[in-house]
């Protein structure tokens, strides 16, 4: 499993050497989209970005490639879906109370659920664009937990590849993302979110 990552790894840093900083900007690209569809590993393309730019500039592209990914996608839903939602929800007495308290969420609890490497992103854009949440306020959120997020994210990539020469590494980031596991688990208890 192992030598597969290294291979994948390898064949994404060779196309990034051969096509430079063009054949970069395709992860900054990919961030964009990953913030839409989430299937797409954005450690990976945080890490590629560090480690082909440097951990400034890296991380400088990936959070602000992250954010205009996540404020499309939230738009997308606020302008696509949330006049349907709207409708499919006003009778829906259990959905209309998640929906409230979502969209009242306080700006602090919305920075921490954001910056928590658990918490899927994407339904966060997701419920933000459907309950029609206050753009000032998602954008705050988001401008402001994004940061801990790229760097959490290129911190562990980069020590990962590194980890190849130095094992102890590789327990380092195991307990590293055990511990923000078990706070994203705890904090989306203490903030009701399931």
């Amino acid at each position: 499993m192992l030598d597969f990552i290294m291979k994948i790894f390898d064949g994404i840093m060779s196309f990034i050497e051969y096509n430079g900083t063009i054949g970069a900007l395709v992860g900054c690209f990919l961030i964009l989209i990953e913030s839409i569809f989430p299937v797409l590993p954005l450690v990976a393309f945080i890490t590629i970005n560090f480690l082909v730019f440097g951990k400034l500039v890296g991380f400088l592209l990936s959070w602000i490639f992250t954010i205009v990914g996540c404020i499309m996608s939230y738009f997308l839903f606020k302008k696509g879906f949330g006049n349907k939602f709207e409708k499919l929800t006003e009778d829906k007495s259990t959905l209309k109370k998640y929906k409230h308290l979502f969209k009242n969420i306080s700006v602090t609890q919305l920075v921490i659920l954001i910056a928590m490497p658990f918490t899927p992103a994407f339904m966060v854009n997701i419920a933000a664009g459907l309950v029609k949440m206050d753009f000032k306020k998602y954008l705050i959120g988001l401008i402001i937990g994004k940061i801990s997020l790229v760097y959490f994210w290129g911190f562990v990539g980069t020590s990962f590849v590194n980890s190849f020469k130095n094992p102890i590494v590789l327990v380092k980031i195991a307990i590293l993302l055990l511990l923000s596991y078990i706070v994203t688990v705890l904090v989306n208890k203490v903030l009701k979110i399931e």
